[in-house]
């Protein structure tokens, strides 16, 4: 009896499960093909728009691709032209190479030309600086030339009186020194024949007197004292004459140097000045 009551409740219990399982899965298949209704719909619906988006874009690629056709034949002619246009600019260019080569020539040389005279601009205006210098400079040159004439005319002047006062000076000097040096050499010629007279005077005395070899060293004595004094009197007068020469040939190159201080010839003179020998020489 459990056996049976037990198969009853398990036949029960299937019929219900079965009952559940075939509504849950209706209930699915119902939820299933609602959700593949609305997927089909959404498909549908998104497929038309795809389809409406694509046929769009096709219809305007077709466009474009008519337009571009049309681009591309009116780029061919152009394309043409152009290649025509360019045969033509080649002809000129190779017409133009000579022209240009030679304006390119004209060029570097207006450029080294530019170069120069750059050059030449800064060193014209290191020229006028320079001649600014120079002028100012030579103002002051000028001004100094007027001073050094003034000056030497007054120096001309003073130099032709000064020459003038030398010139009588100096003639003056040599006459009185001539005639000082005339005398001296007469009066020690004079001397000298007195003494040539007294020596022969004295021989004669002697050789005549006969005197004693006593009285006749007395004499000699005497005579020699007398000849010392004479001596000494001669060599006086020629120390006298010696420093009177040497005095004015002092004064003839004093003079020769001033005159040559001065800038004046020594030809300007007009005579020729007499220098006299020291004696002895």
């Amino acid at each position: 009896e459990m056996d049976a009551k037990h198969s009853r409740k398990m036949q029960a219990l299937r019929e219900e499960m079965d009952l559940r399982r075939k509504t849950e899965i209706h209930e699915l298949e119902e939820r299933k093909n609602n959700q593949i209704s609305e997927l089909l719909g959404k498909h549908e619906g998104a497929f038309g728009e795809i389809k409406n988006y694509y046929n769009d874009i096709t219809a305007k690629n077709l466009s474009l691709i008519n337009l571009l056709k049309e681009q591309v034949e009116d780029m061919k002619k152009k394309e043409i032209v152009l290649e025509k246009e360019k045969t033509d600019v080649v002809l000129q260019n190779k017409e133009l190479m000579e022209p240009l080569q030679q304006a390119q020539e004209k060029v570097a040389e207006l450029q080294k030309k530019l170069i120069r005279y750059d050059k030449d601009k800064e060193i014209l205006m290191n020229s006028k600086a320079r001649l600014k210098i120079a002028q100012k400079e030579l103002k002051d040159l000028q001004w100094e030339h007027e001073v050094l004439e003034q000056r030497f005319s007054k120096v001309q002047a003073e130099r032709d009186e000064l020459y003038q006062k030398f010139t009588k000076a100096i003639n003056e000097v040599q006459q009185k020194t001539g005639f000082k040096n005339l005398l001296l050499e007469r009066k020690l010629q004079g001397l000298l024949s007195l003494l040539e007279q007294k020596e022969v005077e004295l021989g004669e005395i002697v050789t005549i007197s006969n005197l004693d070899p006593s009285a006749l060293s007395l004499v000699s004595h005497k005579l020699e004292d007398v000849l010392n004094s004479k001596n000494e009197t001669i060599q006086n007068l020629q120390l006298q004459l010696a420093r009177v020469c040497k005095a004015h040939n002092d004064m003839l190159q004093t003079f020769e140097a001033k005159l040559t201080a001065f800038g004046i010839p020594l030809d300007n003179l007009g005579f020729q000045p007499l220098a006299f020998p020291l004696p002895g020489q």
